[in-house]
């Protein structure tokens, strides 16, 4: 697998250790869509878009995220480059806010959302995931 797609379990070491269980964090989606998802081999699962794919991931996770007490802030559509690589692009941006780093280890602990993310693998040709630190007071704008 891709490490764009899936976190190694260093990647999850990393920030479990280097960032405060305690803080309050929001994530930064960064998402490109396969044309055709990409199922595992005798997975069951109804041939579809990796759009629609991620679709299937979304409404299982929203509700892993709600329940460690997260909620999704923003989703929106990417329509364009104006600074990057020329060959980078982003079909979807999307902000989680977590009440802590613990909330959000937790949530990806959790056997059966790891069983969910299935979906999300097939989604996806690429990703970003970029942890931030969420203010104290809410959105820091």
């Amino acid at each position: 697998m891709s490490r764009t797609i899936e976190p190694s379990g260093a990647d999850i070491k990393r920030i479990a250790t280097g960032i405060p269980m305690n803080t309050p964090v929001t994530m930064l989606n960064l998402l490109r869509f396969r044309g055709q998802a990409a199922y595992p081999e005798g997975s069951g699962h109804a041939p579809c878009t990796g759009r629609e794919a991620y679709g299937r991931y979304s409404v299982l996770a929203e509700r892993r995220v709600r329940d460690v007490g997260g909620e999704p802030l923003f989703l929106a559509e990417g329509i364009g480059r104006f600074i990057g690589p020329e060959d980078e692009r982003w079909d979807e941006v999307l902000l989680v806010r977590y009440p802590s780093m613990q909330a959000f280890l937790q949530m990806i602990s959790n056997p059966e959302y790891r069983a969910e993310t299935v979906h999300r693998s097939a989604a996806l040709e690429d990703s970003r995931l970029v942890v931030m630190r969420t203010p104290m007071g809410g959105m820091g704008v």
